[in-house]
């Protein structure tokens, strides 16, 4: 599979993302991290488009939901994403993804397997996360 820049419209929110999916075939994709600005377009999630009068593709169908926790946290300026570095780079070890947007949002997308509860974490390193 070849991974390729996209740019997504979104009728909901009128706004153009460009998102980096695998192209499965010439309208379907997986996603290759997380979009911002549609929550249902987290790592793995695999989707149909179609081409609109812009050319920027829509998304039509989910056709297969992400295998993965995913959370969204708003960061706390009193931290520096260092901070969260503990955090996402245990996550990224178990096959887990942590992502950062306009440096005040994380997307944590977390294995269904995985061995430590995340709020406990969160806890003990007293982040202060606000989950959205």
């Amino acid at each position: 599979m070849e991974e390729v820049k996209i740019e997504v419209y979104h009728k909901k929110e009128k706004v153009t993302t460009t998102l980096y999916v695998e192209q499965l075939s010439e309208n379907k994709f997986r996603m290759m991290d997380n979009d911002f600005c549609n929550p249902r377009l987290t790592l793995g999630t695999e989707f149909e488009t179609k081409i609109n009068l812009e050319h920027k593709h829509e998304v039509i169908k989910i056709l297969k939901e992400s295998e993965f926790i995913t959370r969204r946290f708003r960061l706390t300026p009193n931290y520096k994403e260092s901070d969260y570095l503990m955090l996402a780079n245990e996550l990224v070890k178990r096959g887990g993804f942590w992502q950062v947007d306009l440096g005040s949002f994380a997307t944590v997308n977390i294995p269904k397997d995985f061995e430590f509860n995340v709020d406990q974490i969160i806890n003990d390193l007293d982040l202060k996360l606000i989950e959205i």
